[in-house]
């Protein structure tokens, strides 16, 4: 355990910059204009060109078998997580696509202290934060962010800093390309008469999120993932059921067909698996809502504040329980 808290890798959490007035500012960038209905073929074809830089390196898929330090299990978790805090929320699917296209990116360039328990959930923590600070107009407090089963809750301070790291890790680069840039381009060129693509987008949108927690699609860029979703929501409609899946790579230049078709055979596989469950009552697990009081805390609470983890410092924390869930706090003395 104590190679966890004093792992070099998380020293930059100690850094010495008031985190706190840092993101509070308005974003380097929004990611919004990537995804509203782009009818112009050569953006569609920038975005294909740029999508490179915004998705992990080829071999991260295969570095989950043959390094330890990466959790194929714990990234499933996490992104379950995500994917439930954005229902409970009523965020926009494109928050908890850009998490998880975060947590990714920063998994393939950075190691983690360990590939899980609390270093993956204050990861995920962060990368949903800098995601609803992207996309949502309203965005709930740090603390209120944890819900939906988390082990453990981590003080604002402590995420802000996770926040600081996952940054410069992606290097401020928050305006990611995903799938969402390509769904309405694909799905006019599927459906040029306009009959079915609110149906063609909205399904898209659907089957993009319910298979991001699968580590297969990670194979997969942007622009292929959106392809092959529209291909499988027209799946469901007779008029448009019968679309060759070869023909997508005519719909821009720089699409493959070969991966195109993977990717849809990939997503066919996946429905007829989950078809084949029996879907009962939602699993929904234990909801927790932490806000802040305003009674004072005693001397022992007020000597414990955030994470600390430090490649110098003695291991040194606390841990109370709050709800099932554990408060991970450290001696640093120091409260908000």
């Amino acid at each position: 355990m104590s190679s966890v808290w004093s792992s070099d890798c998380f020293s930059d959490l100690l850094c010495c910059e008031d985190s706190s007035g840092i993101l509070s500012g308005e974003s380097p960038e929004c990611s919004s204009d990537l995804e509203s209905p782009a009818c112009s073929e050569e953006s569609i074809a920038g975005f294909i060109e740029d999508e490179r830089n915004y998705v992990p390196g080829f071999d991260y898929l295969s570095r989950f078998h043959s390094d330890h330090s990466l959790d194929i299990s714990a990234r499933a978790d996490s992104v379950a997580w995500i994917l439930k805090v954005q229902s409970y929320h009523g965020f926009h699917p494109l928050t908890a696509y850009l998490s998880v296209n975060y947590l990714d990116r920063f998994l393939y360039s950075r190691r983690l202290p360990q590939a899980n328990g609390w270093p993956m959930q204050l990861l995920s923590v962060a990368c949903l934060s800098l995601a609803a600070k992207m996309e949502e107009p309203l965005v709930p407090s740090l603390l209120d962010l944890q819900v939906e089963g988390t082990k453990f809750i981590f003080e604002p301070r402590t995420i802000r800093r996770m926040e600081l790291l996952v940054l410069g890790v992606l290097d401020w680069r928050l305006r990611s390309i995903t799938p969402f840039s390509f769904v309405a381009f694909f799905a006019c060129k599927l459906d040029p008469t306009e009959t079915f693509i609110g149906f063609l987008i909205s399904r898209a949108t659907e089957i993009i999120l319910s298979n991001i927690k699968e580590a297969s699609f990670l194979e997969y860029w942007p622009s292929c993932i959106a392809a092959a979703a529209i291909l499988s929501a027209a799946n469901e409609i007779p008029n448009l059921s019968l679309e060759n899946p070869e023909h997508a790579e005519s719909w821009c230049g720089g699409l493959s067909k070969e991966k195109i078709i993977g990717c849809y055979r990939l997503m066919q596989e996946v429905v007829i698996e989950n078809s084949g469950i029996k879907k009962s009552s939602p699993d929904v697990l234990p909801q927790l809502r932490v806000t802040v009081r305003g009674r004072a805390r005693s001397s022992s609470e007020s000597s414990s504040s955030s994470v600390s983890l430090s490649s110098s410092s003695p291991i040194s924390y606390k841990r109370r329980k709050l709800n099932n869930c554990l408060w991970v706090d450290d001696d640093k003395g120091n409260s908000e």
